[in-house]
């Protein structure tokens, strides 16, 4: 039984983070929604509680039965998490005078096992706007900053802790060693969930679960359905079939090239060629959200009759990872759709098919490390993320062959550049936009009327902000210029410095 770390989620912007902070020690940890608390059985070795947008004294405030949990686990309340826990047992909170946020210097007050090897004064991270008045009888202070006297207590006879700060955050120097000494030393926690233990654990789950049944998955030629199609075929051989297809709208000589590396790999790959069908379909399509919805149906279709093909397939695999999961089942349901996501969905049902995910318990970062560890080539490892509805949502207005071939030419230019000037892996994603602008320039004696692409480059951790990266001018100097002189049709490139938010990575 795999041993763990619960998260109880509140709604806060850094409950994530506090997840990916806890496995970079090694630990295994879950985030559950604060009113969904999953069976408290002995792989429960400690609790964390999140913070929240709320405040404690909102009518609407989330409330949490601790009840199984406070004075019977290690348990940790991190800013709501801390408020809550004074608040709900004899504490006062109320509003701060100013709100709290921003880098604060916290002062050790007492020799505590939480606060174990940390500086005497350290620098945390704060991001409230009440602050705790009144502890409860048996709460003692254990670190304070000069504009917050309760910054840290210890609850007298449990192992429960509040702190007022957030350790996740980097701006917390010394964070690090704070969840260390919660979920390593008082918890007891074994650090081995590693990429190995976990490789090792989900073979034996898939050999356990799947048997001798056949899988089918969709590949993308990304990160995510790379890593689980290795994991599927070190847990079942040739009963894995994996189906590649080419919509008409990836990069250019993508096809081939991954489905050669594919093939390197060992891999059982069936590439089918389908640009066709899609370039047709989306004829005189230009809003992004019909677009998107006809390459998902598109892709559904081509997918499901190559399937059918197959005989006796029990299973379909998807590379979901714990994002994508976390996000399903959120303490305020999934987010407003900003874009419909192009993915597998309504396959399950059409084909009567089982669903395997071995992937569902890692963050991007976890599937980069267990990839490696699996040999997969640093050429898929390393790719930047790539929209599933492809250079269909790279080209703004309607699809056609040309605008796919103009598009194409100038995106390879970019990427294979970001690759010479050693810029490629540092960056996060980046990519061509082909705007539905035309507009005058001079080639040689002649007036040209020709498209605008706009470049793209971003640094992310997870693609839920992003921020423009400052490519060095000559650079950006020289891709202006090949793109313009190599791909007819181009007379304008600009450069797109949009964060996110406001702006999304993607345009469409």
């Amino acid at each position: 039984m795999q041993k763990k770390i619960l998260i109880l989620d509140f709604g806060s912007q850094y409950t994530q983070l506090i997840a990916r902070r806890v496995r970079e020690l090694n630990v295994y940890c879950e985030i559950h929604p604060y009113n969904k608390i999953p069976q408290l059985d002995e792989s429960v070795q400690g609790v964390i509680l999140s913070g929240s947008p709320f405040s404690v004294r909102d009518e609407k405030a989330p409330q949490v039965d601790l009840s199984g949990i406070k004075g019977k686990l290690p348990l940790l309340g991190v800013c709501y998490g801390a408020q809550y826990l004074a608040h709900h047992f004899g504490g006062e909170v109320m509003p701060s005078a100013t709100r709290e946020y921003g880098r604060a210097m916290l002062s050790l007050k007492e020799n505590d096992p939480l606060l174990k090897d940390l500086s005497p004064r350290t620098q945390v991270w704060m991001s409230h706007g009440d602050t705790i008045g009144k502890i409860p009888a048996n709460y003692r202070i254990i670190a304070s900053t000069d504009d917050v006297p309760v910054a840290a207590y210890h609850v007298g006879g449990e192992q429960s802790w509040g702190i007022q700060f957030h350790p996740e955050v980097y701006h917390s120097t010394e964070g690090k060693q704070l969840l260390k000494n919660f979920v390593v030393d008082i918890c007891g926690c074994a650090q081995d969930w590693t990429p190995d233990s976990f490789i090792e654990s989900t073979v034996s789950e898939l050999k356990a679960k799947v048997g001798d049944d056949k899988v089918v998955l969709g590949l993308s030629g990304g990160v995510d359905s790379s890593v689980a199609a290795m994991l599927l075929h070190k847990a079942l051989g040739q009963n894995l079939t994996c189906i590649f297809v080419d919509m008409g709208l990836l990069r250019k000589d993508e096809f081939e090239t991954v489905l050669e590396s594919y093939k390197n790999m060992g891999l059982n790959v069936i590439g089918v060629r389908a640009g066709d069908k899609f370039l047709a379909d989306l004829k005189g399509v230009t809003d992004p959200e019909k677009k998107r919805k006809i390459i998902g149906r598109d892709f559904i279709e081509v997918f499901d009759e190559e399937a059918q093909k197959l005989k006796d397939v029990k299973w379909l695999a998807q590379g979901t990872i714990y994002p994508d999961v976390i996000e399903s089942t959120s303490v305020n349901g999934p987010s407003a759709t900003i874009k419909s996501h192009h993915n597998v969905g309504g396959l399950p049902e059409k084909m009567n098919l089982k669903i395997v995910e071995p992937l569902r318990l890692l963050f991007k970062d976890e599937v980069r490390r267990v990839g490696h560890q699996l040999q997969i080539p640093d050429t898929i490892l390393g790719r930047h993320p790539f929209p599933g509805p492809g250079l269909g949502i790279r080209i703004l207005g309607e699809v056609t062959a040309e605008k796919v071939r103009i598009l194409q030419e100038a995106d390879k230019i970019f990427i294979d550049g970001l690759r010479e000037f050693g810029l490629y892996d540092k960056v996060w994603q980046a990519g061509v936009v082909l705007l539905p602008v035309q507009s005058v320039g001079v080639m040689g004696d002649e007036r040209t009327y020709e498209s605008c692409v706009a470049l793209r480059a971003v640094t992310s951790t997870d693609g839920m902000t992003a921020d423009w990266v400052h490519l060095p001018y000559d650079f950006l100097a020289k891709m202006s210029n090949d793109i313009i002189n190599k791909v007819k049709g181009i007379n304008r490139v600009v450069y797109d410095i949009s964060s996110k938010p406001p702006a999304t990575i993607e345009w469409e």
